[in-house]
């Protein structure tokens, strides 16, 4: 197939050496179209204070007080700088001066006592709850008093969910504010949406407040850029095979080697920040039964998985937590890991026999349950490996494709899953209180766990840690009691990948954040 972009550019050049007559540099050569991480689709808004859901486009409408490096170092971006008390209860921030909303209202220290009371009541406010005040010290500068130390100020002030919208535009759009339109200062504007389709965006040509990490310190390169969801890993590769998309932001490891046997296409391979798991709904029988739940998480073997779907690259999970976070470092005692004999044992000794088929029963009842997943071939593929894991030990596991942007309103039903196949990208141990605590049944928390010691042990972590090393050693405390539930079963840590093609994007030779992220962007060119 021939893209319509090829057929253009041969069309020019043909008519400029005719005559010279149009330019060798056509408009339209700025213009890129990138393929989200299908763990990405589905996001329902483009507002950062108020979704759970949100995509890479979100940090290049919205620019954040701090971002990150690919050592997880922070660097400033709205905030030029920073500096905390000792004892954890007043944070100083110095603020970028000449920033521009896209409606062209100013950025200062009053949007900063605007924005952080606005996520009050929201599914987000932990991320602020811990600030009590804030003070307006002059324009361009603000302090937090703080009600107790947050030693997590700044990874999540550099989390999507912190992108800073226009005031202005905020309050007169309501609740369309991220749907019909989203208004930040960051490098590109929202020019459409359509949930789980595409988003278009166009460049912002004022933007000249990029951070350190971005050698372009103009407006991006890229003039129009188009994030398009496509669920099949296959259509995707063949969208860039032929010139129909330009990068691809997630790549399955089995398309690797049929990437890299094309000569215009370039493979990225970074450290992965993703954990494939699946939870387990502890609200409906026979999941109540912490050896039923016990059972399944010993029944999935993490290292077939690895090998069979994934080709042996990444790793495999046996805990909650990205492996580079201190946080996962838990007694390894509390990690769960294959064993089908003892899964076997457990489902005895839960009333569960070995019945017709293989599959086990109790009272005649045999042991069904469902099992969701999305849309997208690696989600697929795992669920199907664990479904046939399951059998092995007596299970029999019904699965249901969910699509991506309607799943999460599926699992606030609370009780029409059991299991499900999930992923999550995120390097906070925080993930944690998102996850699993008891006051966000049925999504974020799909496990439905609401469990008091784990309610008192979340609360000391996220709100009772003074230090950076107390609240590592809370957060290990918090994460050894969730294993002991058996409230998921761990699965798998990708490296993550990104493809592109070499004829029509040069990207810079670092990437630089923990993931194609706004600060490499801004340096990417369109040949």
């Amino acid at each position: 197939m021939t893209s319509v972009k090829t057929t253009l550019r041969v069309m020019t050049l043909a008519a400029a050496s005719l005559g010279g007559i149009v330019s060798t540099v056509p408009a339209w050569a700025q213009d890129a179209v990138f393929v989200l991480n299908t763990r990405e689709a589905g996001a329902p808004t483009y507002n950062p204070i108020k979704g759970t859901k949100l995509n890479i486009a979100n940090n290049l409408i919205f620019d954040r007080m701090v971002i990150q490096d690919a050592d997880q170092s922070f660097h400033g971006q709205l905030a030029q700088s920073w500096e905390s008390s000792a004892d954890g209860l007043t944070w100083t921030f110095k603020l970028r001066r000449g920033v521009k909303f896209h409606d062209g209202e100013p950025f200062n220290a009053k949007v900063i006592e605007w924005w952080i009371p606005k996520f009050k009541g929201t599914e987000n406010a932990f991320m602020t709850e811990a600030i009590d005040k804030v003070v307006i010290v002059d324009d361009h500068t603000v302090k937090f008093l703080m009600k107790n130390p947050d030693p997590s100020m700044l990874l999540n002030m550099a989390t999507s969910f912190m992108g800073i919208p226009s005031p202005k535009s905020y309050e007169a759009l309501g609740d369309k504010f991220g749907v019909t339109a989203a208004v930040g200062s960051g490098p590109f504007k929202l020019v459409s949406f359509a949930v789980g389709q595409q988003t278009k965006l166009v460049r912002n040509e004022d933007y000249r407040w990029a951070s350190a990490l971005s050698k372009n310190q103009g407006p991006a390169k890229i003039k129009n850029l188009t994030f398009r969801e496509i669920n099949e890993d296959s259509t995707a590769f063949l969208e860039l095979k032929t010139g129909g998309v330009d990068l691809l932001l997630g790549v399955p490891t089995d398309f690797l080697p049929r990437i890299g046997a094309e000569k215009s296409l370039k493979v990225v391979t970074m450290p992965g920040t993703e954990v494939f798991y699946m939870p387990m709904n502890t609200s409906v029988a026979p999941l109540t039964d912490i050896k039923v739940r016990e059972a399944m998480a010993l029944a999935v073997n993490q290292k077939e998985i690895l090998a069979s779907v994934f080709g042996g690259l990444g790793m495999v999970a046996n805990n909650f937590l990205v492996s580079s976070l201190q946080e996962s470092k838990i007694n390894p005692k509390f990690n769960i890991s294959y064993n089908a004999e003892r899964a076997k044992k457990l489902l005895d000794e839960a009333g569960w026999a070995p019945g017709a088929g293989g599959i086990r029963a109790k009272a005649g009842t045999p042991l069904t349950v469902k099992l969701w997943t999305q849309n997208g071939t690696q989600f697929k593929r795992v669920t199907e490996v664990i479904q046939a894991q399951l059998k092995a030990v007596g299970v029999n596991a019904e699965i249901t494709v969910q699509d991506p942007a309607s799943i999460n309103a599926m699992y606030k039903k609370k009780t029409d899953h059991q299991l499900a196949v999930r992923a999550y990208d995120y390097t906070n141990a925080d993930i944690l209180d998102w996850f699993f605590s008891g006051t966000r049944l049925g999504y974020p928390n799909v496990s439905m766990w609401n469990d008091a010691k784990a309610e008192d042990l979340n609360a000391k972590a996220m709100k009772g840690s003074r230090t950076w090393e107390e609240r590592v050693t809370n957060f290990k405390a918090y994460h050894e009691y969730v294993m002991t539930q058996f409230v998921f079963a761990p699965i798998y840590q990708p490296t993550q990948s990104f493809a592109y093609s070499d004829t029509r994007l040069k990207l810079p030779e670092t990437i630089r954040g923990i993931k194609m992220a706004t600060q490499s962007i801004m340096d990417i060119e369109v040949k």
